[in-house]
């Protein structure tokens, strides 16, 4: 493997980890696969039972069922969808099999399935590009997702860089992450007012910004400087000054806001928080290393104080976030939400190993898409995907 493409040592350490596990699986396949806490894990002061709240079996069992769950909605092309937005959706299912130690290279039936979905978003059969990438490198064109699925699908993608089944999916997984990189850089220098600036919204050519279709964004922007990739520094400069802008409380001429608890909302200039982006903004926040900024701290006891509820109006996509930034808080706030999310989601799972969503605005979503959150929700403990470790 060339210089290019080789994984970073944080990459390397998860493929070692997630090859050692597939080799006791074959050697034992009744042994449970759930990975050991990562030994910079921030909450050292309690085992998985306490983390996560229920018995550590049936937190695994849901999540191997949920896995299979989207396995069954692959299609003959390699992708995993079930209502639409085909390579978004195939992105997230990647994610989700890549949270629980899957790797393409390793020798399960999952990992073919990740080998062939990946294959249907990078498309190596292609003369130039992936055909689910536009000529400029747009992922969401295509399959309808606009920059929602263009975030997701290269964060994936930054996630995966280095960890192909082989060199030749390594080479077309870069290829396309280059591109779609670019799409993100070129879309946040568009003109835009003082109060969208350093933002993204729907289209790579908008002229204003919001803080749930910039989080995908930053996340990927930062996935990939991370992986050692040529990411200009003021890009996640600017995206966390956005970040800032829509935090709902005033700051004092210290700094701390206003307000000891507070969140982040939609777009800057609104008072009031919401559960869902101010777990978006928390978990960007920690993304880019703010761990210690008086926003971070009044955001997590903002989510301390208002805990997901199932009929929030973006309870999957709110709780993927909240699981994330509340484990990367550590302490009281890690144990309490570790233990809301398992026993909600748990609550929630389909016989089929599904989740479905089918409350407010994610009703119509399907199931590809609750299950691939609620999975990647439950295995944050397993500490594979890099972007989520601290």
């Amino acid at each position: 493997m060339n210089q290019l493409n080789r994984p970073s040592w944080r990459r390397l350490v998860s493929r070692l980890a997630s090859v050692a596990a597939s080799l006791l699986i074959v050697a034992n396949p009744t042994l449970l696969s759930r990975p050991a806490v990562a030994a910079d894990d921030r909450v050292d002061d309690a085992d998985f039972g306490n983390i996560r709240g229920l018995d550590d079996q049936a937190i695994d069992r849901s999540v191997r069922a949920g896995i299979r769950h989207l396995l069954s909605l692959q299609h003959r092309d390699g992708s995993i969808h079930d209502r639409g937005h085909d390579t978004s959706m195939t992105a997230l299912a990647v994610m989700a099999m890549a949270s629980v130690g899957t790797l393409p290279a390793d020798p399960t039936v999952e990992s073919v399935a990740m080998r062939r979905a990946i294959d249907f978003v990078v498309n190596p059969n292609a003369p130039v590009r992936s055909p689910r990438q536009d000529s400029q490198g747009y992922f969401g064109r295509a399959d309808g997702s606009r920059m929602y699925g263009h975030g997701i699908t290269t964060l994936m993608l930054t996630e995966l860089v280095g960890m192909g089944a082989d060199d030749q999916q390594d080479i077309h997984i870069r290829q396309s992450l280059d591109a779609a990189l670019n799409v993100i850089l070129s879309a946040q220098r568009i003109k835009k007012s003082s109060n969208n600036q350093g933002g993204w919204r729907y289209t790579p050519e908008s002229t204003d910004s919001d803080l749930s279709v910039s989080v995908w964004q930053l996340m990927a922007l930062r996935s990939a400087k991370n992986d050692g990739m040529p990411i200009p520094s003021e890009a996640i400069d600017q995206a966390v000054h956005y970040l800032e802008m829509s935090f709902t409380s005033p700051l004092q001429p210290d700094g701390t806001p206003r307000e000891p608890l507070a969140g982040f909302s939609y777009t800057p200039g609104q008072s009031r928080p919401t559960f869902a982006m101010t777990a978006a903004g928390l978990l960007a926040m920690q993304v880019c290393g703010r761990y210690d900024s008086p926003l971070t701290h009044a955001a997590a006891d903002w989510l301390l104080e208002n805990p997901p509820k199932l009929d929030e109006r973006f309870f999957y996509y709110g709780t993927y976030y909240y699981a994330q930034a509340m484990h990367q808080r550590g302490g009281r706030h890690a144990q309490e939400a570790a233990g809301l999310v398992s026993k909600l989601l748990l609550s929630e799972q389909n016989s089929d190993g599904s989740w479905s969503s089918t409350r407010g605005e994610e009703r119509n979503y399907g199931s590809a898409y609750a299950t691939a959150l609620a999975v990647l929700s439950l295995s944050v403990t397993y500490h594979y995907l890099p972007i989520y470790q601290r």
